[in-house]
This record gives structure tokens, C-alpha cells and sequence, in this order.
């Protein structure tokens, strides 16, 4: 049986773990917003058409602050075309997905929508097709208290008080040759320094993060990040970093996705450090790592071959993955890493929530449910309070696949006010590991209790012939004598460890 052994020490310390590292996504995509989290002929619906249900979920997800209105669609957008009477706004073509956009939901309604989750909006500007000019329209709208054409324009539209929105996005993606408005590394960086520099001469406190690559395998990852800061460096907060993982037969490289984005992250941060260095600024550049999941891509490329000139429906159904066991145990290794680099990742987002590659799901007149994916989220926003430690292991090993040898355990663990919380991945796809943690570092007392997602069919799902099929188990092997804790973690599993 393989081993690992762990040391949890309060001088270890990666650093504070920020409430945004548990953000989400909301992408005027597919059936999101319409049928998704919107459908007002629904029996939960509220007085603004939102699912009760659906928001229920959301705050038991636990995000915190939600990107909004995308990704790919926000480089098409009027962000115009959703405010003010919904009879009177402009049906669109949305490029980005081929649909069509009713823009009956925009960002009043989005606002109410966060208002009954509890969670905060990071706005995107399109830096596509638009620029600077309407970045800082939309900006003196959305934040300006009043006396000016647009901020007068929301009061007419029923919001007295500015949303007072503090974290934006620079443009979604613009190193990609699908983005509508793609541009080089150049050209990005010197707009969006520019759009910066206006947005903080209306509120010089915002937070403004600039598109990173979209990608570790696009062939300028690195050098696009170090060329983009160059112009930007002291003008915005963070830089994106966007990372997507599917199986795709391989099970063995998909196990080790961590690995992967450990070396994203390390990457970007080098890239930003380097800037740092070259220009001799203060300042510090962090991560927002404002897309991640696990998505089949290739499904999604086969489906975008069908579309046609003729069809450009509404809301349809695009980017419904059914999550896996597999799926969730890999979703749980991404979140370990994510608190591994707690001192550098400001902010990340789960993308996305609700239908689209996301671990809510509903059915239009019919129920809402948790798919796989939901839980080792859910149960890390909860457990993962105060610092992030530093986690010394010691073990066994186990073939990565693509990504080499790679721990057969991957672990982080947090601390706060006498708990602390363990988060574990055993990779091995045919045998338990023994864990065994040393807490005579930590000042934490208390009993432990360990729950988790393993299946025997790991392509085991939650969908509408069975919402319920996959859930948390409790793992009834951890015992505490003293400072020690061990735990026998089975095959292909995520577990969860809340001590104190």
C-alpha cells in the first residue's frame, strides 16, 4: 500500500487565503443566464424571474465574487443593450456562441441576482470591438453617484445609489485568434494600460486585472504575459490566467491536472516578477485566475462544426458537460493548487456555474441539482479559512502521464483560530494510501472528521434520471492519537479533513 507522510507547522506558512479565491463565472452563454439561473414562468421564481432554487445552490456552492458578462461574449458587447426598459432593448447576434442575445437580463438584473446569492461582481469591459471610451462610460455609470448624462442614466433606469462595482476586467482572452478584436501582445498591453490609466483618472482605487494568455499551451504563454505588463505593469492589479483540463482517454495525465497548473501559475508569476525586476517597481503583480474547470473542449469544437447561417437561437443547450466522479476528484486536485499559491492568487473563478460546464444544473420547468463537481468546491469554500500552509510531504509516487512523476498524495492544508482543514488527492487508480499527518506544529485540538467523493465507477454521474447518485462520503478510517492523524485514502479519491 503506498504511504505518504505530511507535517503541518504554523511557521509554514504560503499566505492569507482571500475570500475571492473562491469566485465563480457568469457568461451570457447557452443556457446560463436564460433557463439557467433566470427563468421567470418557473414555480421558485422571484419577482425578478431568478430560480429560488437555483440561487440556493449558488449560496451553498459558496462563490464569492462572480466575473460577469463573460468571457467570449463580452468582446461583442453593448453593455448598453442591457439597461433600461427590458421591452425596449435590442435583440443581438452574439458571435462569441452563435446565439441570440434578448438581453432581458443585464446588469441591473445581474446586480439583484448577486444581491440574493451574497456574492460580489468583477465586470468585464469589452476591449474587443470596443475601448477605452466605453470602459470609462460604462464605469461613470455604474459608480458615479449622480450629475452626470450616464449616472443620471441609471437613476432614470431605478438604481439611485452607484453599484460601486471595484474589480473589473481588462478585455477577455485577446490573445486568442477566436476572440472578436484579437490583438497581439503589443497592442493589447498598450490599450489596456491606456483604458487603465482613464478608468483611474474617474476612481483611482479600482482593482483592474489585464488579460493574460488564455492558455499554457498557446505558443506565446510566457513571452505574452511579460510583453503585456511591460506597458501595463503600473497601471493594473492582477493578470488572468485561464486553464481548462479534460480526460480525453487519459486518466493517468488527467489525475496529475495540479501539476499543470502549479506550473501555469509559476510561470505567470515568474514572467510578472521579471517585469518587476526590469522596470525596479514596489509594486506586485498577482494572479487572477479568473477561468478554470475541468471541460471537454473537444466535444464543444465537434458541436461549434453544426452551427449554420440560418440558426441563431436562444439560450441553447451548449457546454453541458456531465460531470464524472473522475471529474470531481480532478476539480478538488485544481483547488489544492490554487491554495498552494494562496500568496499569489488574488482572486480565481470556478467557470462557470450554472449549466454550462458548471456543477449546477437544471431542467427549464423542472428541477435543479448538484452535479459531481459541486462538492469538492462547496465543502473547500467552506473548510478553507485563515492561512494556507505550507505542506511538507514525504512519499510515495505515481506516474503523471504527461505530466512526469508526479506525489501520489497531493495535499494543502489551511489554518485558523485553532481549526485547521486538510484537503487530499490520492492518485492512484488501483490502491489506498496511508496518510499519516504530524500536528504537533499547529495549536489545533479537537476531534477530526474526514468526507470526501470516491466511487467505485468512476465515470459515475448526477444527472436528471438520477440527480442524487453522487454525494459526500464520510470516510470512517481517520483516527487522532495526539498529534497524529491517519487517514487510508481509497483509489481515485478527494477528501476533505476538518480538524477542531
Amino acid at each position: 500500500m503506498p504511504r505518504t507522510h505530511l507535517v503541518l507547522d504554523s511557521a509554514f506558512t504560503v499566505g492569507p487565503v482571500r475570500r475571492r479565491l473562491f469566485g465563480g463565472f457568469v457568461e451570457h452563454l447557452g443556457r446560463h443566464v436564460y433557463d439557467g439561473i433566470h427563468e421567470p414562468a418557473h414555480e421558485t421564481a422571484d419577482e425578478h424571474g431568478f430560480r429560488k432554487d437555483v440561487i440556493d445552490l449558488v449560496k451553498e456552492l459558496g462563490v464569492t465574487t462572480i466575473r460577469y458578462p463573460g468571457g467570449n461574449f463580452v468582446s461583442g458587447y453593448k453593455w448598453e443593450d442591457g439597461v433600461g426598459p427590458v421591452e425596449q432593448r435590442p435583440r443581438r447576434l452574439d458571435l462569441a456562441w452563435h446565439s441570440t442575445e434578448t438581453n432581458e437580463v443585464g446588469l441591473h438584473e445581474f446586480q439583484q441576482w448577486l444581491d440574493s446569492v451574497g456574492s460580489e461582481l468583477m465586470l468585464a469591459v469589452n476591449l474587443g470591438t470596443r475601448g477605452a471610451a466605453e470602459a470609462i462610460e460604462l464605469l461613470e455609470y455604474a459608480n458615479i453617484p449622480g450629475g452626470t448624462a450616464r449616472s443620471e442614466e441609471r437613476k432614470a433606469n431605478g438604481r439611485e445609489e452607484p453599484f460601486g462595482i471595484t474589480m473589473w476586467c481588462l478585455g477577455n482572452e485577446m490573445d486568442g485568434p477566436w476572440q472578436l478584436g484579437h490583438k497581439n501582445a503589443e497592442d493589447y498591453g498598450k490599450l489596456a494600460a491606456m483604458t487603465a490609466k482613464a478608468m483611474r483618472q474617474i476612481q483611482p482605487d479600482l482593482e483592474l486585472v489585464a488579460c493574460g494568455s488564455s492558455g499554457a499551451s498557446m505558443p506565446t504563454f510566457g513571452e505574452w504575459e511579460r510583453t503585456v505588463l511591460e506597458h501595463a505593469y503600473e497601471d493594473v492589479d492582477y493578470i488572468s490566467a485561464h486553464a481548462y483540463y479534460e480526460e480525453d482517454e487519459d486518466l493517468t495525465s488527467f489525475l496529475a491536472s495540479g501539476a499543470n497548473m502549479d506550473h501555469f501559475i509559476k510561470t505567470v508569476t515568474t514572467a510578472a516578477d521579471h517585469v518587476q525586476a526590469h522596470k525596479g517597481s514596489d509594486k506586485r503583480i498577482d494572479i487572477s485566475f479568473d477561468e478554470w474547470n475541468v471541460w471537454s473542449i473537444k466535444r464543444w469544437e465537434a458541436q461549434a462544426k453544426t452551427f449554420t447561417l440560418e440558426e441563431w437561437p436562444v439560450a441553447p443547450r451548449l457546454l453541458e458537460d456531465v460531470y464524472t466522479v473522475a471529474d470531481a476528484v480532478v476539480l478538488g486536485g485544481l483547488l489544492i493548487s490554487l491554495l498552494r499559491h494562496a500568496d499569489r492568487v488574488a482572486s480565481a473563478s470556478i467557470a462557470q456555474l450554472v449549466n454550462v460546464i458548471g456543477p449546477i444544473m437544471t431542467e427549464p420547468g423542472g428541477e435543479a441539482w448538484r452535479q459531481t463537481t459541486f462538492f469538492p468546491f462547496s465543502v473547500t469554500s467552506r473548510l478553507a479559512h485563515g492561512t494556507s500552509l505550507n505542506v511538507v510531504a514525504s512519499g510515495d509516487t505515481v506516474d503523471g502521464g504527461k505530466h512526469g512523476t508526479v506525489p501520489v498524495v497531493d495535499s494543502a492544508a489551511t489554518v485558523e483560530d485553532g481549526r485547521a482543514a486538510v484537503f487530499l488527492v490520492n492518485r492512484h487508480q488501483t490502491e489506498s494510501t496511508t496518510v499519516t499527518i504530524d500536528l504537533g506544529g499547529l495549536d489545533v485540538s479537537g476531534d477530526v472528521h474526514a468526507e470526501g467523493i470516491w466511487d467505485d465507477d468512476l465515470h459515475a454521474v448526477n444527472d436528471l434520471s438520477n440527480t442524487a447518485r453522487v454525494g459526500l462520503r464520510t470516510n470512517e478510517s481517520v483516527r487522532r492519537e495526539g498529534d497524529t492523524v491517519t487517514i487510508e485514502l481509497p483509489p481515485v479519491s478527494w477528501t476533505a479533513l476538518s480538524i477542531g
